[in-house]
């Protein structure tokens, strides 16, 4: 009888530790220790992966050689820098809203740097850095709609790109607007081009831009849900995190956002318009 129960009490013992092991390793992967987005790692493959916007222009977008640049694709490359010493380690890597947080999930790529909101839902399912750039949405409409403000959208057929904060906002906001959810930026303004959506809701610094460069369109003075843009790494992804808040901070001693802003934003956005109502030097709001 004793051997029956020391028996039992041996496979306990073992059947815990394998139950032990198995948590650890499944937290060490989600903390990436599983070798994939560790800086060691990284630095063996030689080259940073980065997911960024190719739609959103000034922040990420193909130029007319075919080469993806732009506000952020310029931060991404800067990381790199900083890692290895020479900005080119960088593979950049074509992202959508719906597609960021799969591509992080699934370790397409270590970090995703693609005028990514910070929202609570969001802060569930992957980990954001310091920001280092802030914005709020806002609607863009044609300039003889009869709409005034977010409100008067009730019944209203309203482009949303699926996922982006202007998705949620306005599903919050108007739950009885008609939601017209395109996969990406450059759909969602076409549409709205095409006539095919009464207003657009996205980040105000996209429509400051694009009303801008684009005749015929007015964006509405109310403005909702400030918010910062960050980086983000996978769940868990510590080390990562905390290299990229650091390389932010001593980015910001060199006020390198603003830098950033001279070059890309400056003359795409006007010279009416604040650089510190939108930078964010060294991770600090």
């Amino acid at each position: 009888m004793k051997k029956i129960t020391m028996w039992f009490l041996l496979v306990g013992f073992v059947f815990g530790l394998v139950l032990v092991g198995c948590s650890s390793q499944t937290q060490e992967e989600k903390a990436g220790e599983n070798g994939k987005g560790t800086i060691e790692s990284i630095k063996e493959r030689g080259r940073l992966i980065i997911g960024v916007k190719t739609d959103f222009p000034p922040f990420g977008y193909v130029d007319e050689k075919g080469d993806i640049t732009g506000f952020e694709v310029a931060l991404a490359k800067r990381f790199a820098k900083e890692l290895f010493g020479d900005e080119s380690k960088v593979e950049l890597v074509p992202v959508t809203g719906p597609n960021r947080v799969p591509y992080l999930q699934s370790d397409k790529v270590d970090i995703i740097l693609a005028t990514m909101s910070v929202t609570e839902d969001r802060e569930k399912v992957v980990d954001f850095t310091n920001p280092h750039f802030k914005t709020s949405s806002a609607v863009i409409v044609r300039a003889d709609s009869d709409i005034q403000a977010i409100k008067d959208l009730a019944g209203k057929k309203v482009i949303v790109v699926k996922g982006s904060t202007g998705d949620i906002n306005m599903t919050k906001l108007v739950p009885d607007a008609e939601l017209l959810k395109l996969g990406n930026n450059t759909e969602a303004l076409q549409a709205l081009k095409d006539g095919r959506g009464d207003a657009y809701m996205q980040d105000n610094v996209m429509l400051y831009y694009w009303a801008r460069n684009n005749g015929g369109f007015r964006i509405l003075d109310e403005q909702v849900d400030p918010t910062p843009w960050a980086p983000a790494v996978k769940e868990g992804n510590t080390e990562l995190k905390e290299w990229i808040n650091q390389t932010l901070e001593k980015l910001g001693e060199e006020q390198y956002m603003h830098k950033l802003y001279d070059e890309y934003l400056k003359d795409q956005l006007g010279s009416d318009l604040n650089p510190d109502d939108f930078v964010v030097e060294g991770g600090k709001l």
